[in-house]
């Protein structure tokens, strides 16, 4: 009998100036972008740590570390193709994934279509097994003050 696994993932990182806002690897229109190492996507890092989590194969820190130069700036749709090949090569199949995308602005869910096809793309499912929602904090907590954005993600895994 093949077995199923699920993960779950979450990030948050800080909003800051003068930097891009890349959510799903959309480069989405805002005066400020996320804090981080690599292009700081809380979405891909979230569905990450979920499929990593799922396999027992730790988080995308363990594998992806910020103290690592060659992940400077790095898409994190890098990030997840790698995720998947690690996936892949412990014999594991993505069956779906939610994720959930927490901030107070911009609106994101013009961008919530281009985002899915990115995911599904980059890990070879279809676009039905990938879904996107975004929500707002009605102005409590560190994102609805605007000072960051967070994501969960929950997957599916099945042994080939």
């Amino acid at each position: 009998m093949k077995k199923f696994r699920i993960g779950h993932g979450y990030d948050v990182h800080r909003l800051v100036p003068d930097r891009s806002l890349i959510l799903g690897g959309v480069d989405i229109p805002h005066e400020s972008g996320l804090a981080g190492h690599s292009d700081a996507d809380v979405l891909l890092h979230a569905i990450c740590d979920a499929l990593l989590g799922a396999a027992a194969m730790r988080d995308i820190g363990f594998h992806f570390p910020n103290s690592d130069i060659g992940y400077k700036n790095i898409s994190s749709l890098v990030l997840l193709e790698k995720v998947r090949e690690l996936l892949e090569k412990r014999g594991y199949v993505i069956c779906n994934i939610d994720a959930t995308v927490i901030a107070q602005e911009p609106k994101l869910s013009p961008f919530i279509p281009d985002m899915t096809q990115n995911i599904s793309a980059v890990l070879g499912i279809p676009l039905n097994d990938v879904n996107i929602k975004a929500t707002t904090e009605e102005s409590m907590g560190f994102t609805g003050q605007k000072l960051g954005i967070a994501a969960h993600a929950v997957t599916l895994i099945q042994e080939i």
